[in-house]
């Protein structure tokens, strides 16, 4: 079983206008912008990075923004639900003020034990708060939302799998632990962790397959210290008979990719270097970031990209 893993380092998804989504995160979540950059792979796209502050592992929300792409379809082999944490007694202040803004989707539950809020983002993704008197990370406070009832950072998040045993046996493998169950859901946790421990599994034999599109999670990511951990992840995965990527930089974290037994996009990201290789802490996300091998295209991004508010 491995150790290196400590967390969730990031959750990233798809989505249609980009501006909406700066707009949703930064307004009605009260998160930070940290990073303003493009897809590496379509540079002519945003990513889109919100989060704490500093742009702590295990707090980090990013997302690409297709003009063009169509809505996503959920169902099995995906991430079901992104959740959030936040102070525990925020949830009627979270409840009033997406009433107020018109987020679509809410609903209260229990689970786990945990009272939560579920909603759902501007193409439809699924997101919750839990209310988590545990967590003592701190959250950005120059945001929309006050720092008393602001969210703190990741939860967790939860898979729907058709079948959830063999992702089960890798998360173990990946240092997880069975810490509870409720109906056809498992929670595994990592110890020690960064505060975003927790990964729910849903079996949902008779469920259709996603179809990746708005609103879809596109790979979920989880965190080691640096190069070297990964590196001794990566080896793990591979002798395991994993299909593993080899060590990609992208700029402010190295990652490596795999594709889990269940149809889920699994990335391990370093802690390093961070979101303030590039732009001093005070400025995180403002200007346009572009990596080396797409510096040439500055101009035409600077002309075509749509222009974001903050």
């Amino acid at each position: 079983m491995l150790d290196q893993i400590k967390g969730l380092h990031h959750v990233t998804s798809m989505a249609r206008d980009a501006r909406q989504n700066n707009e949703f995160f930064t307004k009605k979540l009260g998160l930070r912008r940290v990073k303003k950059t493009v897809n590496f792979d379509a540079p002519d796209v945003y990513h889109l990075y919100y989060a704490d502050e500093v742009g702590t592992p295990g707090s980090v929300m990013t997302y690409f923004p297709f003009p063009n792409i169509g809505k996503g379809r959920h169902g099995v082999g995906e991430v079901g639900t992104t959740i959030c944490s936040v102070p525990e007694g925020t949830l009627a202040y979270w409840e009033k003020r997406f009433a107020d803004e018109g987020v679509a989707g809410l609903s209260r539950e229990e689970s786990f034990g945990e009272k939560r809020l579920g909603f759902a983002g501007p193409d439809g993704d699924g997101f919750a708060l839990v209310e988590n008197k545990a967590d003592t990370r701190t959250p950005w406070a120059k945001g929309d939302v006050p720092s008393d009832e602001a969210i703190r950072g990741f939860h967790s998040v939860s898979l729907r799998l058709k079948d959830g045993g063999a992702t089960e046996e890798l998360l173990k493998f990946m240092g997880y632990e069975e810490v509870d169950t409720s109906g056809t859901v498992k929670r595994l946790a990592v110890k020690n962790g960064n505060g975003a421990n927790i990964v729910d599994i849903e079996s949902l034999p008779g469920a259709a397959f996603a179809d990746l599109g708005a609103g879809s999670v596109h790979h979920v990511a989880f965190a080691v210290e640096n190069r070297a951990k990964q590196l001794e992840v990566r080896k793990a995965l591979i002798d395991t008979g994993y299909q593993v990527t080899p060590v990609i930089d992208r700029d402010y974290f190295w990652a490596i990719y795999f594709r889990t037994p269940g149809g889920v996009l699994f990335e391990v990201a370093t802690n390093e270097p961070g979101f303030d290789r590039d732009e001093d802490t005070a400025h995180l996300g403002e200007a346009l970031k572009l990596p080396a091998q797409h510096q040439h295209l500055r101009p035409y991004l600077e002309q075509h990209l749509q222009k974001l508010e903050g």
